[in-house]
């Protein structure tokens, strides 16, 4: 057998630099490069070997590690999950702070490779600076932080075992059904140890992603539920991106006349003024999308994994004689709310359920409902886009001025706060892929970085990433990485001095103002009671050297964006807007845990509302 020898680290990047994907018998190659931070846990080990293979593997400098393992999870969302970037980090805190970003990407069923550093194997040096101890198990260190947030996770404590816990990670990786982070650990002194490794391992290595096709038996009982019902409803969920699977969607819904609405990972996949297209739906969604929703006697689910703002903490779905089909490759969400599941790609079962029901001569008993029920959404829009008021900017009405200025082909991102239900309600996207929201995790902070990630990605469009100020300051260091690389984002910061989002869920359940917005303390309430407190987010964005504007008017919103679209560099336009003005609930619900004692009696008011709206919802 014919060896090389090598470090563990640069055997490591060889493999992923001969990683390749194939679908539909198109192929790509698959790790793109590394993202992250040096320190002493990996800078002489895997640092090395990035140095040393650098004209093959390139690599991002990051200034924050959650941040830039946010940044390598936007890249692959943008990519469609065809693509991704490694991440690594120093030993210790460096390492942990990628454990935010392992879940957020775990959660959005996004593929996201973490070398975080690890203790010494061989225990010489113990502990090492920066090592987390158990006193019951000398094997359990920082890294094992990653387990219950990575769909596979592995510690490479020998040279040879990275052999198996490479091709596992790459398995994981390109599963569509269970993607997701995937955690190697690397020891320090193993990042630096040699092997005779098989040069068969360095091979190129491509990884099918075959189609999970539909089931005969599947097909029948999807099929037969189907015929039987008069008024189904689709939902457009983020498989059907990921599948690809957008014109089958459209093609599905027109021929039968079954309307859709749309998740935050589906939006965008049709374009907004499709006729048989509600938009957002749930707690996110519009009226005309929650109103057909309630009265549907089946929801197709397609691509979705039904959480509680998809389904309104399941009260959504208020027909007596409703059920629910589930199409996903992943068995876990296709069975949830008890639905009868599909366990198959989308784009396939898709084709293969239409094809049957055309048979059948199969047609939903919608009239003019679908059409109304979008007229009346219109007139909302049209409301949202005339909103005057004498102090300051709506954010409602921000958003659809911006709807017009910002080129069509422009990819807007965004991840926490009131901003990703209004884009959800109010964003109009008509070119694919240009609407990048992470709203499985909602993490803040994710807004700057997952700008970078969708512009690595995607370098010919602009980039515009929705923050209030609150999420900006969660994290703003891929600004910096964003000029150091010569990447240009733009960032629209909302400004509306506190989490307003939680201030107005605070107060819908009879709390007062406690811990949400922006204020001094006082020393007379020995609280947060005083004025706001004034920043200049333009200030701190031209510091790190990009150009700033700041808005107060629509006005001067427009002269911003028209500026900005000519700068070369990354801009941050602060946008003041007044507190709680973001859009309404729509029919929806979401269940909070309202306390049910409290002695404020509107609380408890709250709690028993609470309770009654839950005799509402499906129970499990």
């Amino acid at each position: 057998m014919q060896t090389v020898k090598l470090t563990m680290a640069q055997a490591l990047v060889k493999f992923l630099n001969n990683q390749y994907i194939s679908v539909d018998g198109k192929e790509t190659k698959f790790v793109k490069g590394v993202m992250g931070i040096f320190g002493h846990g990996n800078v002489v080990g895997l640092g090395q070997a990035l140095e040393q293979y650098k004209d093959e593997m390139i690599f991002y400098q990051g200034k924050n590690e959650q941040e830039i393992a946010h940044v390598a999870m936007a890249y692959a969302k943008q990519k469609n999950r065809k693509e991704i970037f490694a991440c690594t980090a120093s030993i210790g805190p460096g390492s942990l702070n990628m454990v935010t970003a392992a879940g957020t990407a775990t959660v959005n069923r996004i593929p996201l490779l973490l070398l975080p550093s690890d203790a010494y194997a061989c225990r010489q040096p113990d502990p090492v600076l920066q090592q987390v101890e158990d006193s019951t198990d000398h094997n359990v260190t920082a890294s094992d932080a990653f387990k219950p947030v990575s769909k596979y996770w592995d510690r490479v404590a020998r040279p040879e075992q990275l052999m198996t816990a490479a091709i596992n990670a790459m398995r994981v990786l390109t599963d569509p059904a269970e993607t997701g982070a995937v955690t190697l650990s690397l020891p320090q002194d193993v990042q630096g140890e040699s092997y005779d490794y098989p040069v068969e391992f360095f091979k190129k290595r491509v990884h099918y992603i075959e189609r999970r096709r539909v089931t005969e038996n599947a097909l029948n009982r999807a099929v037969e539920l189907i015929a039987r019902k008069k008024k189904p409803m689709l939902i457009c969920g983020g498989g059907v991106r990921y599948s690809g699977a957008g014109e089958e969607l459209k093609a599905f819904a027109k021929k039968f006349n079954i309307p859709f609405s749309e998740t935050q990972a589906g939006k965008g996949t049709v374009a907004w003024d499709y006729e048989m297209n509600l938009g957002g739906g749930g707690v996110c969604g519009t009226l005309a999308a929650n109103l057909i929703a309630k009265e549907a006697d089946l929801i197709i689910a397609v691509g979705t994994r039904l959480n509680d703002f998809v389904s309104s903490s399941k009260f959504a779905y208020q027909n007596k004689d409703v059920q629910i089909l589930s199409i996903n490759v992943n068995s876990m969400d296709a069975t949830k709310m008890e639905s009868m599941s599909v366990v198959a790609d989308a784009k396939d079962a898709l084709v293969e359920i239409g094809k049957a029901l055309e048979e059948k001569g199969y047609k939903a008993a919608y009239t003019d409902e679908i059409e109304k029920a979008k007229a009346e959404w219109n007139k909302e829009w049209e409301r949202f886009e005339n909103i005057e008021l004498e102090e300051g900017l709506s954010q409602t009405r921000v958003l659809t001025e911006l709807n017009k200025l910002l080129d069509e082909d422009a990819i807007v991102v965004s991840a926490s706060g009131s901003l990703p239900s209004d884009l959800e309600r109010v964003w109009r996207p008509t070119v694919a892929d240009t609407y990048h929201l992470e709203y499985g995790f909602s993490c803040m902070g994710y807004e700057i970085s997952g700008a970078l990630g969708a512009k690595i990605a995607e370098p010919e469009r602009e980039v515009y990433t929705f923050v209030g100020d609150g999420g900006f300051m969660m994290g703003h260091s891929d600004l910096h990485t964003s000029l150091q690389e010569g990447k240009k984002i733009n960032i629209l910061l909302f400004d509306n001095n506190g989490h307003q989002c939680i201030h107005n869920l605070q107060r819908s359940q009879g709390i007062d103002t406690f811990g949400t917005v922006f204020k001094y303390r006082e020393e007379e309430t020995n609280g947060l009671t005083g004025r706001d407190v004034p920043v200049s987010f333009a200030t701190i964005a031209r510091g790190y050297g990009a150009k700033a504007y700041t808005v107060t008017t629509l006005e001067e919103l427009k002269e911003a964006i028209e500026a900005s679209k000519k700068d070369t560099v990354s801009t941050l336009i602060e946008i003041k807007v007044l507190a709680g003005t973001m859009t309404g609930g729509y029919e929806s619900f979401w269940r909070v845990g309202t306390a049910q004692v409290a002695e404020n009696k509107k609380v408890e008011e709250a709690a028993e509302n609470m309770k009654q709206m839950v005799t509402k919802c499906m129970p499990y």
